[in-house]
């Protein structure tokens, strides 16, 4: 998805595939700060959500799922 490289977008009633991957919902935000989305995420207070991250992940940083 080139127009969100490198940006944390907020999905808003998303579907999933069967292994619980995102295959399409609403853009409720976007932005390169992680942060913002959160915080908008809460102020927003969608009933069902999911954040994403579309870029790629430097070697140096470890992911918690």
């Amino acid at each position: 998805m080139n127009r969100f490289s490198g940006e944390w977008v907020l999905v808003g009633d998303p579907e999933t595939d069967e292994n619980l991957r995102v295959v399409t919902g609403n853009v409720l935000w976007h932005s390169k700060d992680r942060d913002e989305v959160y915080r908008r995420a809460r102020e927003i207070g969608p009933r069902q959500s999911a954040i994403l991250y579309f870029g790629e992940i430097p070697e140096d940083v470890a992911v918690v799922l």
